[in-house]
């Protein structure tokens, strides 16, 4: 029986002395047809190993809904990396943050306000237990103890970064054996007092996460556990963005530096990440550290790592695999063929449909008394419209929206009136009321559920009320818009550039050769992007990120249809698609 186990510092497979050097990469993010590609230059690199995450919201999107197919296939993902020879280690705790939406937890265990997240809750547990049924027997077969390649899973993420419950930590690896999961269990967490006191488990091997600062961090790992292997779990080479920050970068050579360090200590590593790869949809995660400074991360996922978010390697790549080669024999790298991209140009937008008018279309209305959030209507990601109507004449005063999550257009009589943004305070609407009253309509952008940190409970829309001045405004109409299906949507053919409305343009790009590709919003303002149906993510003129990737099996030879859902209106009823991504608009690269 295939094992990994360990004596005194050493881990062994097999009974031969092992030293794991791992790459995450996670197959979530990345298109199934480009998997195998990715998982080709991780071991051209000089890696023995893939890690990878399993976000719970991606497999359960509804209650008892489970998906298992497409980019969600984490089975075919982990069989290709055995194909390949990779060992796997997987981390499928129900929390994972990795920069994603809720940090992997499904949006809907908010519909309930007493259930309790990540701790020894009944009610959390239960539904643990009913995805770890359908997800763990699939895992299992890939057991290296079944002859598979996984050889080591996690039990829970960085859980000393967010409490101390040992009972929930021990029922869920208790649920872990119970179900069959024989091989190495583990806990990451970083290298801090703290957190190692909170998140290990005792008897499994504790793990580390950090970027630099080897020696002290191993030096902390070995106060809280003897003659055991050393390993970092997450060595972070490179880091994450948000909205209207600059593009995080890390020097190649400072990287290669930290990483050796690490094997002169002969420990074994995962680097976070190998390839980073796209928050397609609306799966992009926040953070949130201080209750009024909401941070929302960007669609790209490139991290700055050894491959770029479309897979080419960097030179971060060629330093980490020269480390390599001065400690084990490697052999030339041999690469798949480089995957082409082209630029198809300018895209001509030539139609458009107005949400206001149509968000019946789109989706029915609920009525509710007060403006209910996202959760509490069966919805997950996407926007949400509120309408009412108030009676006039009224004075100016300002609206208030207790609370907004994350970011709102106003609009009386269908004339946008401003934009409130969760935690900007400088950010105000007011508006007089005419003598035959108004209507008031409130799109809220759910722009990403906090993934880390103390204020993970993060319900969408608006989770309180809405004031005119003092009085609190109730009969509501609500549509739920996820925009999944945008089928149902009448276009009408024209240009419509300036206007202060959110709305849909549609064109048609024509394709011969199907190649990778960016598309760039030059005189957009902000909204979401869709190729073929498929949401390739959020933009935003704020940056950093200036295009959006557009992997070539999302497009076919002949017709594409493109859809913009623009909230503020264009300058340029087009679209450009480039031949290179840029990922800081302030320096055009």
């Amino acid at each position: 029986m295939a094992v990994l186990t360990y004596e005194e510092s050493q881990f062994f497979y097999e009974g031969k002395p092992v030293q794991l050097l791992s790459g995450a990469i996670h197959y979530f993010r990345v298109v199934p047809e480009y998997w195998t590609d990715r998982l080709l230059k991780l071991k051209a690199c000089g890696f023995n190993t893939v890690e990878t995450y399993v976000p719970w919201n991606f497999h359960e999107p509804k209650p008892g809904q489970f998906r298992f197919e497409g980019m969600a296939d984490v089975e075919r993902f982990i069989q290709l990396a055995g194909e390949l020879g990779l060992y796997v280690i997987v981390r499928p705790s129900p929390y994972i943050c990795a920069e994603w939406e809720f940090g992997g937890l499904p949006s809907w265990l908010l519909a309930d306000d007493e259930i309790g997240l990540r701790c020894y809750d009944e009610k959390f547990l239960d539904r643990v237990d009913r995805y770890y049924d359908i997800l763990l027997p699939k895992l299992q077969p890939l057991l290296s103890t079944n002859g598979g390649p996984i050889i080591a899973m996690q039990i829970e993420n960085e859980y000393g970064s967010f409490g101390n419950d040992a009972r929930y930590l021990e029922y869920l690896r208790e649920g872990m054996v119970r179900r069959g999961i024989d091989v190495l269990l583990f806990t990451s967490d970083g290298p801090t007092d703290p957190m190692l006191q909170a998140g290990s488990v005792p008897g499994q091997l504790a793990t580390v996460n950090f970027g630099s600062g080897t020696r002290e961090a191993f030096s902390k790992l070995r106060q809280y556990q003897q003659n055991r292997p050393l390993m970092c779990m997450e060595y972070w080479n490179g880091w994450f963005d948000h909205w209207g920050e600059s593009h995080h970068t890390r020097d190649a050579a400072d990287v290669a530096q930290v990483f050796e360090e690490m094997l002169e200590e002969q420990a074994s590593l995962n680097f976070y990440m190998f390839h980073g790869g796209t928050n397609f949809g609306f799966y992009n995660g926040a953070n949130c550290q201080q209750k009024d400074q909401y941070e929302p991360t960007i669609t790209s996922y490139d991290y700055d790592s050894l491959l770029s978010e479309s897979g080419e390697p960097t030179a971060k790549f060629h330093m980490v695999r020269d480390v390599i080669a001065r400690y084990r024999d490697i052999g030339e790298p041999v690469l798949p063929e480089p995957i082409s991209r082209f630029a198809y140009g300018r895209v001509e937008l030539t139609e458009h449909a107005a949400l206001l008018p149509q968000a019946g279309r789109l989706s029915g209305p609920v009525q509710r008394t007060e403006p209910e959030p996202m959760e509490k209507l069966g919805q997950d990601y996407g926007f949400i419209l509120y309408r009412t109507h108030i009676t006039g004449p009224r004075e100016m005063q300002e609206l208030v929206v207790q609370d907004v999550r994350d970011r709102a257009l106003v609009y009386v009589d269908g004339e946008c009136q401003g934009v409130l943004e969760r935690g900007n305070t400088a950010l105000s609407v007011s508006f007089e009321v005419p003598a035959g009253g108004a209507e008031i309509c409130i799109l809220v952008e759910n722009m990403g559920r906090i993934n880390y940190g103390p204020y993970l409970r993060d319900p969408k829309g608006i989770t309180e009320g809405v004031r005119h001045g003092f009085q609190f405004l109730f009969d509501w109409t609500i549509h739920c818009l996820p925009l999944e299906d945008l089928s149902s949507l009448q276009f009408e053919t024209g240009i419509q550039t300036g206007r202060e409305v959110p709305a849909f343009y549609r064109g048609t790009l024509h394709v011969k050769e199907v190649k990778d590709t960016f598309l760039q919003f030059d005189g957009w303002t902000k909204g979401v992007a869709f190729v073929n149906g498929f949401n390739i993510g959020r933009y935003w003129s704020k940056g950093p990120q200036g295009t959006l990737y557009v992997p070539a099996p999302l497009l076919r030879q002949g017709e594409n249809e493109i859809v913009v859902f623009e909230l503020h209106g264009t300058t340029d009823q087009a679209v450009t698609f480039v031949d290179k991504p840029i990922l800081d608009i302030s320096h055009g690269k």
